[in-house]
């Protein structure tokens, strides 16, 4: 008997598709300070797109698809205003925090 087996990337986009999940997602990418971490965090931000529909976010966000996709490609270097608008779009919002209860 076969054993029946998901694809990652379609495990990953199925449960991004809950708001919770998308947060914490976004919140370890964001949270990420290797050299590349800008781009990890736009192809993350893709991935709940993706789950969220592409199609969907570019209409309300109102930013063009093809905008869309470069912006969360990570091969250009998209305004705060973007960002806010596609996470708004998705439920989703950015938050500051301190690092620690002695920051001042």
């Amino acid at each position: 008997m076969k054993k029946k087996t998901q694809k990652y990337e379609d495990s990953l986009i199925e449960s991004l598709k809950d708001p919770v999940e998308a947060a914490a997602y976004l919140t370890v990418h964001i949270e990420d300070d290797s050299e590349h971490a800008e781009e990890t965090f736009l192809l993350a931000l893709r991935d709940v797109a993706r789950a969220y529909g592409i199609k969907e976010i570019s209409k309300k966000a109102k930013v063009g698809r093809e905008s869309l996709y470069k912006t969360l490609s990570g091969s250009v270097n998209p305004k705060l205003n973007t960002l806010r608008s596609i996470l708004d779009t998705m439920g989703l919002k950015m938050t500051i925090e301190p690092k620690d209860s002695k920051a001042v």
